[in-house]
């Protein structure tokens, strides 16, 4: 099990124009665990509905593809600008960009064409990056910006869409929109209260703060954020299922207990052998009101403790369908930590469990392997974690 010395924790977030059935703005990533680099990229389409998110989607794909094969930047900002429709009308193209490329040794190169600049926010301040500005002869109306610089421990880069710095344009609290600057004040208050705050949770206040910044607090523009943390991994351990050798139960339940980072136990039995394990007893929490899945469990040195399958499979549809419940229940706390942490890593135990399952008919314990699999497939390729999947 061993620790990554720094992560990129990266999300983002969106609402759509109050008119439209889909944002116009698109957002795509790419973790290239192997080479310690990530690429993503933020456009927005022209307008707002769904023919601004097809070109939108289709200016943030080639984007991350050229960027990914390491292309010049002002070559595939043409080929990009080549194949987008031009408005006839205010003469631009039908989508801006914003494409980063970014490793875990520090280095990281910031396109840009038409969207607002990004913000670095480091120690608490956003720092101005200086800016290589590339001219087109296809296009000498464009400017791509390029900037290139080393990131820090701790640095936070935002990209965002005009929907967020034009928020409450003239209204007459914000008549000429919240604008870049207000950006950063929000951001910097924000990240003092709560230094810790993901990815994730800033993106998503990022953008309901400029909503709020509307008038009648709807959102008249696409508006989207995505943000980037370089940072030391949040790390998770999820514990499921017994060893299948009964003899290294001690063995496995130590090295639970050893774990530098947050720990969640899944599973009855699991939880009994740690209990008996390492010594220490389980107390149970009274059931929400409402909630369809079992109980939590309390046991100290473990941050979660909760029934398995059943509550895997929930946990594992809350991640697909991002469908919150009506109450808050022991699964969407298990997803809930799945998402605040960078590294997860799943210990699944391979031992039948007598006391639900027939020997002979292992459904289950294939089942608990689907679902962790499954898991581990929905947290990379949607929410962009390291997961790692050990059966003992």
């Amino acid at each position: 099990m061993n620790e990554s010395p720094l992560f990129i924790d990266v999300d983002s977030y969106q609402r759509r124009k109050h008119t439209e059935h889909v944002c116009g703005d698109a957002f795509v990533s790419k973790r290239m665990s192997a080479e310690g680099r990530l690429v993503a990229v933020l456009s927005d389409g022209l307008g707002s509905g769904i023919k601004a998110n097809i070109l939108a989607q289709m200016a943030a794909t080639m984007a991350a593809r050229f960027t990914e094969q390491g292309r010049d930047p002002l070559r595939s900002a043409e080929i990009i600008m080549d194949a987008l429709p031009v408005c006839k009308i205010r003469k631009i193209s039908y989508a801006t960009f914003s494409i980063i490329d970014c490793s875990l040794s520090g280095p990281v190169r910031i396109v840009e064409e038409g969207n607002p600049e990004f913000i670095l926010i480091r120690n608490g301040s956003a720092v101005n990056i200086k800016k290589e500005i590339l001219v087109s002869g296809k296009w000498p109306d464009r400017h791509i910006q390029v900037s290139q610089f080393t990131l820090i421990p701790d640095d936070r880069i935002i990209f965002c869409s005009d929907g967020v710095t034009q928020a409450g344009l003239g209204s007459d609290t914000w008549p000429l929109g919240w604008r870049r600057e207000g950006l950063i004040t929000f951001v910097c208050n924000l990240i003092e209260v709560m230094p810790e705050i993901s990815s994730r949770n800033l993106a998503h206040d990022i953008v309901e703060e400029a909503v709020r910044k509307e008038p009648d607090l709807l959102s008249h523009d696409d508006i989207s954020a995505a943000v980037f943390h370089f940072h030391r991994p949040r790390r998770l351990l999820v514990w499921t299922g017994p060893p299948f050798y009964k003899e290294r139960d001690h063995e496995y339940a130590l090295q639970f207990s050893q774990f530098r980072g947050k720990k969640v136990i899944s599973g009855g039995t699991t939880a009994n052998i740690a209990s008996r394990e390492l010594r220490r007893e389980i107390s149970m929490v009274s059931p929400q009101r409402g909630s369809t899945v079992p109980q939590l469990s309390r046991m100290g040195g473990v941050d979660l403790v909760t029934e398995g399958v059943l509550t895997l499979a929930k946990m594992l549809e809350y991640l697909e369908e991002e469908k919150k419940p009506g109450v808050r229940d022991p699964a969407l706390e298990l997803a809930d930590l799945l998402l605040e942490s960078d590294t997860i890593e799943f210990m699944v135990g391979t031992r039948i469990n007598e006391a639900h399952l027939d020997p002979l008919l292992p459904v289950t314990l294939g089942f608990r392997r689907n679902l962790v699999e499954r898991t581990a497939r929905v947290l990379r390729e949607k929410y962009l974690k390291e997961v790692t999947i050990v059966y003992i």
